[in-house]
């Protein structure tokens, strides 16, 4: 049988990422570690998945030596979201980038696709994909204005974005995929060509579980990290003790101030995005869902990012609360809604899942060599251990 070089090179490629999906699942949570965020117990999984019927699918795109780049889904549920929308909000920390549908859902209250992350030159291609599968669904025979919901960040230093290569066929296939129970974290889907901390970023999730006392409800986040700041994890000085960190080089001399990173360096710079997807079973309403997705900017904080004039910070909240759904011609709704004085155990819990969901982006990413050569190196988990047991952040 004779090989074409299109062959040997497909096949080397296909090697090349089962290689990468192995090394993935050798790498640790922060829960592996020792590294216990906060005060509350995960869920099952620790995942966004412990909110009952949240399911998430991913795509991830590595093709050729430019490639680096993929789709994540996230469905509230597995009905018709359009005859069955959730109340959500979404809260904007800092408006540098594209989050398509999201004046509709703050104006209205509610969500009514699947939430898309994926990169930023692909947000138009995604949501058109979005917008057909909606219009297929059984019941939507009639429906004439669909608002879809796709966020982004910009995987450029690894990914050949200007190629946008997201498209119909990993859109509908990742809207597929979309399982509950684990899921996979760090460089797949929407975070494989992704940057944090100078290190490399991903996909990243979380929950906690509220004591019976508090009502017994589970919040769960997604985050989809490529920001930069001064890494802290758990209270330990992560970035400073690793040499890299935002300004560093400019506060040793070494780099004239410029707002973009050079053509083959990994920049120090803060610029980037992060997308924080927050679920929850507890029965909230529009407006305490946006006050719910205001904390989680806390525990973006606490990773130690400043929110930099170039990062698109975007967290967007729901609530699966069966009760609450928003069923289409209704006209009166009877519902029943946590009041004021409910939240605070809420806003602790989306403030520790956030939190470690960032961290597990991090601790599960691999390293990536991308467009024209560049490459991100996975956060180090032998130094990681060293400084978290330095510094007393591990148990």
């Amino acid at each position: 049988m004779t090989l074409t070089i299109k062959t040997i090179f497909a096949f080397l490629l296909m090697l090349t990422f089962m290689q990468q999906q192995r090394d993935q699942s050798l790498r640790p949570r922060a829960r592996d570690l020792g590294i216990v965020v906060g005060i509350l117990p995960p869920g099952k999984q620790n995942a966004i998945t412990d909110v009952a019927g949240v399911r998430v699918g991913h795509v991830t795109l590595i093709k050729g030596d430019n490639v680096r780049t993929g789709v994540t889904a996230i469905l509230p549920h597995v009905g018709n979201l359009f005859r069955e929308k959730v109340p959500a909000a979404i809260f904007v920390g800092n408006g540098f980038g594209k989050l398509m549908g999201s004046t509709q859902v703050n104006e209205l209250g509610e969500i009514e696709t699947p939430i898309l992350l994926t990169n930023t030159l692909n947000v138009p291609k995604v949501a058109d994909a979005l917008i057909e599968w909606m219009l297929a669904l059984p019941g939507n025979e009639e429906v004439r204005s669909i608002n879809p919901i796709v966020a982004e960040t910009n995987d450029g230093y690894l990914n050949d974005i200007r190629g946008r290569h997201v498209g119909r066929d990993e859109v509908f296939e990742a809207l597929r995929a979309a399982k509950d129970g684990s899921i996979e974290e760090g460089s797949v889907g929407a975070g494989t060509g992704t940057v944090a901390f100078g290190f490399k970023g991903g996909i990243g999730t979380s929950s906690r579980i509220l004591p019976q006392s508090l009502g017994s409800y589970s919040i769960g986040t997604l985050v989809q990290t490529n920001f930069g700041g001064v890494l802290t994890i758990n209270g330990a000085p992560v970035g400073r003790e690793l040499g890299k960190y935002y300004l560093k080089e400019q506060i040793e001399g070494n780099r004239v101030s410029r707002n973009f990173p050079g053509e083959g360096e990994v920049s120090d710079l803060a610029d980037g995005s992060i997308i924080m997807v927050i679920a929850t079973d507890a029965p909230l309403d529009a407006r305490n869902l946006k006050r719910l997705a205001a904390r989680a900017m806390l525990g973006l904080a606490r990773t130690g990012s400043p929110s930099s004039n170039g990062s698109g910070d975007y967290v967007i909240a729901f609530s699966t609360a069966n009760q609450n759904r928003i069923r289409s011609g209704e006209t009166v709704r009877d519902r029943e809604i946590l009041g004021n004085e409910s939240l605070s155990p809420l806003f602790q819990a989306v403030v520790e899942a956030t939190e470690e969901a960032i961290y597990n982006s991090l601790l599960r990413a691999t390293t990536i060599t991308g467009r024209n050569g560049h490459r991100v190196e996975a956060l180090p988990i032998d130094k990681i251990v060293e400084i978290m047991r330095k510094y007393g952040g591990v148990k």
